[in-house]
């Protein structure tokens, strides 16, 4: 829990970052500035589902060798993934300083909202080096078991964006007007005052990942361990890109249903993601445990930590679905007052909820088993359930039984996947010797 608590809290802060400049945009600038940041999301989003993954496998691996009372080869891990993020972070901005506008245009960005699309995606894509440093520190310092850092960082970018964003937007206190460029600058900003608060901070409580004479020594790309950090960190960006893919084509089969259904989808969104922050925490916890220990050579406490781990997304899951249950309707009317959409999407809050439960198990069971650098199987696991029965089942399912058939699709598939990842973990996975990898 003392690990767990702080973490929920970074995840909550980063989704509300990114929903108080929505908000702001939307109310100050109107729909058309909304909208050209909107068009850029599948982009970026691109970009930070590796950068989750480089995070992931960084962070694996440098709880393992924390596990293993290594501080230099911590700061050799934390060197490289840091190069190989400012590496990618740099190649991104190179490609967005020439190449924003022909990409836009690509997306088939509408005319009237292109100009202001472009300036904000290049503007943002220019500052990813800076935003790939910032996290993969976050996630780099979950290995040594430090998750109050990140929290305190994220709450000083959020609250740097919940100030400058209209500061910027109005010209508030002298400063410029810089229209929908006002949040992509309060970004910039939050991030910067973040990491040289975090570079502070990290020297004054003596991190392993202090940026001092020892880790500047370590900043190189070391091949044998940016291999390995890969090994773990691809496949988990892959099934990020390939869920945001999946996540485009049920959109697409809600929107066919008309725009009160698109409406539902979005107010149900809004609230199951928070709902889902504690589950996938529990599951982020109980990987970083396993590592460390892994690479104290005390796999025996796996079973411990994963039984652990599942009892916590038991409880935390069926309390949030129950809270979920009892106030579904009044946190709906908070995003939707026609009663019609709001029936609809009290209906469809029920079932994504209690999925949540199952949804839960599943990531925990694979979090474990990527803590040892066993990825492939639980990542092809997930990806193969979501590709040839989830967004299947979800089309024929709305065909019989309209838009509640495609929410039906997600516990069904949730429990095969379910099913599937714990045969393998119970029949293949635990009969394996487990081996640190560094």
């Amino acid at each position: 829990m003392r690990f767990l608590g702080p973490m929920i809290l970074a995840n909550i802060l980063q989704s509300l970052s990114g929903t108080i400049n929505s908000i702001f945009l939307g109310q100050m600038l109107g729909t058309t500035a909304l909208a050209a940041v909107a068009a850029f999301f599948p982009i970026l989003f691109v970009f930070i589902a590796f950068m989750i993954g480089l995070g992931a496998g960084s962070s694996v691996l440098i709880g393992q060798a924390w596990g293993a009372r290594m501080p230099d080869k911590v700061r050799a891990l934390g060197g490289t993934a840091l190069c190989m993020g400012l590496i990618f972070g740099a190649l991104v901005a190179l490609f967005g300083g020439l190449f924003t506008e022909p990409l836009m245009r690509l997306l088939n960005t509408p005319a009237n909202i292109i100009e202001e699309a472009t300036l904000y995606s290049r503007l943002v894509l220019l500052a990813m080096p800076g935003l790939c440093v910032f996290l993969l520190s976050t996630s780099m310092l979950r290995g040594v078991g430090d998750t109050l850092s990140p929290m305190w960082a994220l709450l000083i970018s959020t609250a740097v964006g919940l100030v400058l964003t209209p500061a910027l937007i109005q010209g508030w206190w002298g400063l410029p007007q810089l229209g929908v460029a006002s949040a992509g600058v309060s970004m910039i900003a939050g991030y910067a005052l973040s990491l040289s608060w975090l570079a502070w901070r990290l020297r004054h409580i003596r991190s392993p990942l202090a940026p001092n004479r020892a880790l500047w020594q370590a900043l190189r790309l070391d091949m044998a361990l940016a291999k390995s950090i890969l090994r773990v960190g691809i496949p988990t960006g892959v099934q990020m890109v390939a869920s945001s893919l999946a996540a485009l084509v049920v959109v697409s089969l809600i929107n066919s249903f008309g725009s009160d259904a698109t409406a539902a989808y979005g107010a149900v969104n809004q609230i199951n993601s928070f709902a889902q922050f504690p589950v996938i925490s529990v599951a982020i916890t109980a990987s970083i445990l396993s590592a460390q220990a892994i690479g104290a050579g005390r796999s025996e406490r796996l079973g411990a930590i994963t039984a652990t781990a599942l009892r916590m997304n038991l409880m935390l899951g069926c309390a949030l679905a129950v809270l979920g249950s009892f106030f579904a309707r009044p946190l709906l009317a908070l995003f939707i007052t026609d009663d019609k959409v709001l029936h609809m999407a009290v209906e469809l809050l029920l079932i994504i909820l209690w999925s949540g439960v199952i949804l839960g198990f599943f990531i925990t069971l694979s979090s474990v088993m990527r803590a040892s650098g066993d990825v492939l199987i639980p990542t092809a696991i997930t990806i193969g359930v979501l590709g040839l029965l989830e967004l299947p089942l979800a089309w024929a399912l709305s065909q019989h039984y309209g838009l509640i058939g495609i929410w039906m699709a997600f516990p069904l598939s949730y429990t095969l996947t379910l099913g599937l990842q714990a045969l393998y973990y119970l029949k293949v996975w635990k009969q394996k010797p487990i081996q640190r990898m560094v």
